[in-house]
């Protein structure tokens, strides 16, 4: 895998360095020539074919991170240091602009979601926009389910999401993703983004039992959209002049899951299936400066316990997440966050709790905006009932985010 990695990281450079020099070699017909863009921070590099019928857009970007977790008595339990994420993201269109498509490449456990970095392919899709308002997009990619999860891992508040999202989010599916827009310049707007995918998350290949995932999700615009697409990212960064709202919701169905997450998680023992059932409802407001953001989100699920060697279950139940934040003029942000918990009442043995919070303060310097920050979190854990109670209690975290 290591050979693999280097192999594709070599690829990556030869082609910015070809491209580069190319681009520095001027010529009587350079107009007939693809067109080499510049390289910006967060805006990657494009290379456009003559004609418009090809176009691609290349970014890396890498999160570092070092955390450190005390326990009650505040002796350091744990330290953590390490590559968080590090992906090289494509694209662009290729034959006419209604055709794009989109892959993200992840080289490391964490963005791969795995133990190790075998599983890189997190995004290849091909979209086909036949106007403004649709796309239809055939491929492997983000489920539409719940903002948080939605919002990319570089333009959030905090080092991490939340406790809640990482029991509830959909993940990754491969399968078919409808999306349609409502056209309006300003004033009311929504969105509907609709998916039929496999169900059992990123690289499955196939679904022995026939069952798929159906999602849908509504988004409402009251107060007409976000500046630069700010609706997909934490942080009033653009500074709305005018209050915007987004008030959403998602449900989505997983029929004969074979995973204790659905998308992700352990496989259920001897082959069993469940029938997931999971809701979402978000709200976000930004205004000049500040956000505000609140997530609901939980699943329902028939005997989720079972009683195999591994004690294997599905976390069912629900939780919610609020933050709020607001910048410090241009460069810096102060953001506060708070997350629970609470498991139904058959799987809190297995839970170990009956009800877990997660209280997180941050601080981000927004260098690049998004593109190049340094943020801190420092974040107070605590758990109902619990049956163990060495569990960590505090966690500082610092990270490092570069994309270009």
């Amino acid at each position: 895998m290591q050979t693999d990695f280097r192999k594709t990281l070599c690829i990556l450079l030869l082609g910015i360095g070809c491209g580069t020099a190319a681009a520095q070699t001027p010529s009587a017909d350079s107009l007939s020539r693809p067109h080499l863009g510049a390289l910006a921070i967060g805006k990657g590099i494009t290379y456009r074919s003559p004609g418009d019928g090809f176009s691609l857009t290349m970014r890396l970007r890498m999160q570092n991170l070092v955390a450190l977790s005390f326990d009650r008595r505040f002796t350091l339990d744990e330290i953590e240091a390490r590559i968080k994420r590090l992906q090289a993201k494509f694209d662009g269109h290729i034959y006419s602009p209604r055709l794009t498509y989109a892959i993200q490449l992840g080289f490391t456990g964490h963005a791969a979601n795995a133990r190790s970095n075998s599983n890189i392919v997190a995004d290849a899709i091909l979209y086909y926009r036949p106007s403004a308002a649709w796309s239809f997009g055939l491929g492997q990619t983000k489920i539409q389910a719940n903002r948080a999860q939605i919002t990319s891992s570089g333009l959030l508040q905090f080092v991490d999401r939340s406790i809640v999202n990482g029991e509830f989010n959909a993940d990754r599916d491969f399968g078919l993703f409808v999306r349609y827009d409502l056209p309006c310049d300003d004033g009311f707007a929504f969105s509907v983004k609709s998916s039929v995918t496999l169900g059992e998350g990123r690289n499955w290949g196939r679904s022995p039992n026939g069952g798929l995932v159906y999602t849908r999700r509504l988004e409402l615009y009251p107060l007409g959209r976000f500046k630069k697409k700010g609706e997909s990212s934490e942080g009033d960064l653009a500074h709305e002049e005018r209050v915007k709202i987004m008030v959403a919701g998602a449900y989505s169905y997983n029929r004969k899951a074979m995973r204790t997450h659905g998308q992700h998680g352990d496989l259920l023992p001897d082959g069993a299936t469940r029938n997931l059932h999971n809701w979402y409802a978000d709200f976000l407001l930004k205004y000049r400066g500040f956000s505000f953001c609140a997530d609901f989100m939980g699943r329902t699920c028939s005997d989720p316990v079972f009683d195999d060697e591994d004690r294997t279950w599905i976390y069912t139940g629900w939780g919610f997440n609020v933050q709020a934040g607001h910048m410090i003029g241009k460069k810096w942000e102060t953001s506060l966050r708070h997350s629970m918990l609470f498991p139904q009442t058959e799987v809190q043995a297995r839970a170990g709790y009956r009800r877990r919070s997660q209280t997180t303060a941050a601080v981000s310097r927004y260098i690049v905006g998004h593109a190049l920050k340094v943020q801190a979190d420092i974040s107070y854990n605590h758990r109902s009932r619990a049956a163990k109670t060495d569990y960590p209690r505090w966690l500082f975290a610092l990270q490092l985010e570069m994309g270009f």
